[in-house]
């Protein structure tokens, strides 16, 4: 059962965080916008007890930040009136009838009751008895006192600081969040370093060991940053804390040795936006889709392609998978109804990559048969097609991996079997082109792109980890990643932090 919440709740919660900070001018305008009065105070008892011992001078600062009643207004500021009266301070009271707001009213909606108060001012004289009609000044205390009493209410102190504890409490419990670690509540995740500086990598951060018979054959950081998930040869999926390289214990499941699995190798991982599901695709032709906090399998696509699925991507609202295989076809699946939606036919050989534009207005794949293709997202309508420069006469290079370039949206970069990597715009026209030099045995098998587009870099398949600067166009620093058999590489999000990884050996993670 779901609960409601009120609006004018929310409200409150607000206004008690300005009044709590000494936001004046904020809290006006919210209560004056909004039409919602907080009407709370620290202590009932206290504020009750000082109407009754006549202390206005903590009383009236408190009424006025409170909505009441007009007629309950007049009685607080008749009373205080008659006792300024009784202890001869005329020129205090004849002040505030001509200056507060409840007289000013009263005088053109009740002018006989301000007429007698103003009468009592001339007097040389105070009659108790007669002033307040046979009680007594204590009464008409208690009496008011009570009166406001019912208009306002007392709740505890911070409530919004309290309700954020609360929840980011829960998250943790739930395992949303790593304990230990600050939380940005702007972004919504937990506070992670980052690096001001670009900078390529130099030496090993850290290796994640696999079984004698496995390695991994695709590898991710979440958009986080803090997880970093491998999918293997033997069918695992599982997931690494990224700044250690430790299984994250923290998953329940993985602390029981159960694991997100497949049948056949997991060829292909990606999350969504949010860091709370994981896609992946194996060599069967199957795609799961996952929720990786429980480790429960959400969404299963048996029949998602007839050979292996080599990429996978969510769309910007979660709602579909598009995915590319060795069958050559690009397709979209929904994620609610479990079917396929879409099919984007052009390709003659492997889909290696498929990709969302940045807008979600398009998709880009490319393929084994060289060329790269732009489609309609919504028509499936194929919009562009080319080829990158072949450096070879005898035979086509496949296309392995497209990547949006951050500094511009409407470029891409685009790696080849070859031992050169493009930027290129949308429309097939190269911007720059980035070569190793080498002539043989160094053609590029992976390639990614650091976050600011400052650099790219690409696993040659002489293992070798391949660092070149965008700005210079130039190879500015080589890594020896593995002896042999490298597979591909990973980026993280926000830190200057590759993983690579190959068929033998364990998977490194590199650092400045």
């Amino acid at each position: 059962m779901s609960l409601e919440i009120e609006a004018t709740d929310v409200i409150k919660i607000v206004l008690q965080f300005c009044k709590e900070n000494g936001l004046s001018e904020s809290f006006n305008a919210i209560q004056n916008e909004c039409q919602v009065s907080l009407n709370t105070i620290d202590s009932l008892e206290n504020f009750v007890s000082d109407v009754n011992g006549g202390r206005w001078d903590v009383v009236l600062p408190q009424v006025a930040q409170l909505k009441l009643p007009r007629s309950k207004l007049e009685d607080l500021y008749e009373q205080v009136v008659l006792e300024m009266v009784e202890l001869k301070e005329v020129d205090t009271a004849r002040a505030m009838l001509r200056q507060t707001q409840v007289f000013q009213r009263m005088r053109t909606e009740d002018s006989e009751r301000l007429a007698r108060l103003e009468h009592l001012l001339g007097r040389t004289y105070f009659d108790a008895r007669e002033v307040y009609g046979g009680s007594t000044k204590e009464k008409r205390r208690a009496a008011i006192g009570h009166s406001l009493s019912q208009e306002v209410s007392m709740v505890p102190p911070s409530r919004l600081m309290a309700l954020i504890g609360q929840a980011l409490k829960w998250q943790q419990g739930q395992g949303l969040l790593p304990e230990g670690v600050a939380f940005d509540l702007f972004r919504g995740q937990a506070q992670g370093q980052r690096d001001e500086v670009e900078m390529y990598p130099t030496m090993t951060e850290y290796e994640v060991r696999f079984a004698a018979k496995s390695h991994p054959e695709c590898a991710l950081y979440s958009p986080n940053g803090q997880m970093l998930v491998t999918g293997s040869v033997d069918g695992f999926i599982e997931v690494w804390d990224s700044a250690t390289g430790k299984m994250k214990k923290d998953l329940t499941y993985q602390s029981e040795e159960t694991f997100m699995m497949h049948e056949e190798p997991v060829l292909c991982l990606n999350f969504s936006r949010d860091n709370e599901l994981l896609v992946s695709g194996s060599q069967d032709g199957k795609i799961k889709v996952w929720k990786i906090r429980t480790g429960q399998c959400l969404r299963r696509f048996d029949r998602a392609h007839n050979q292996g699925v080599t990429s996978v991507s969510l769309s910007k609202d979660g709602s579909q998978v598009l995915s590319g295989s060795f069958d050559g076809m690009v397709r979209v699946h929904g994620l609610k109804s479990g079917k396929m939606l879409k099919e984007f036919r052009g390709h003659t050989s492997y889909v290696n990559d498929a990709i969302y534009s940045a807008d979600g207005s398009q998709v880009i794949s490319c393929s084994s048969d060289a060329s790269v293709r732009v489609w309609d997202a919504k028509t499936c309508e194929c919009v562009g097609a080319f080829r990158p420069p072949q450096t070879t006469t005898t035979t086509d290079s496949a296309i392995n991996s497209v990547h949006l370039f951050p500094q511009n949206q409407e470029h891409m970069v685009v790696c080849n079997r070859s031992s050169t990597v493009y930027l290129m715009t949308m429309q097939g026209l190269v911007v720059k082109s980035f070569a190793s030099g080498k002539r043989e045995g160094g053609d590029f098998l992976a390639c990614n792109v650091s976050p600011r587009g400052e650099y790219i870099y690409c696993l040659g398949e002489d293992s070798t980890l391949y660092c070149f600067g965008t700005a210079s166009g130039k190879l500015e620093h080589v890594v020896q990643a593995h002896e042999k058999g490298a597979i591909g590489l990973a980026h993280h999000p926000h830190r200057n932090l590759i993983a690579t990884w190959a068929e033998e050996g364990p998977l490194q993670c590199w650092k400045p």
